[in-house]
């Protein structure tokens, strides 16, 4: 990753990738693939407020606390199934890595309001 390039792993500047739907009163994510990369995003730089934003009512926490340790080194999406502008639902599984280990999950997304939110995953290692 060079110094510029965008932490959910695609080529593309942040600015241009993830960094327009972490800006406030951004651009919503066109589809659920991309909404995990930038909440990825917003992990590595501690954005609560996007990922507050991009949490579904049902299941979104009060807030969110990060472990002031934790470093995330990587993602890889593994797969995704519908998500696109023509579904309402879809899910995204993927390995965020970090130093000393790596997170496997299977995302599930929905839209609201038009716009897809995160409503939770699961496990598949677990």
């Amino acid at each position: 990753m060079t110094p510029r390039s965008c932490p959910c792993g695609l080529p593309e500047p942040f600015e241009k990738c993830c960094g327009r739907y972490l800006a406030p009163g951004g651009s919503p994510a066109p589809t659920a693939e991309a909404l995990m990369r930038s909440r990825y995003t917003a992990f590595v730089r501690q954005d609560a407020g996007h990922l507050l934003r991009t949490w579904h009512p049902r299941t979104r926490p009060a807030r969110i606390d990060f472990d002031p340790g934790m470093r995330w080194t990587g993602l890889e999406v593994l797969g995704t199934t519908d998500g696109s502008a023509f579904h309402s639902t879809g899910t995204v599984t993927f390995r965020a890595s970090y130093r000393g280990g790596a997170l496997h999950e299977r995302s599930r997304f929905e839209r609201v309001g038009g716009a897809w939110v995160y409503v939770d995953g699961d496990f598949p290692d677990a």
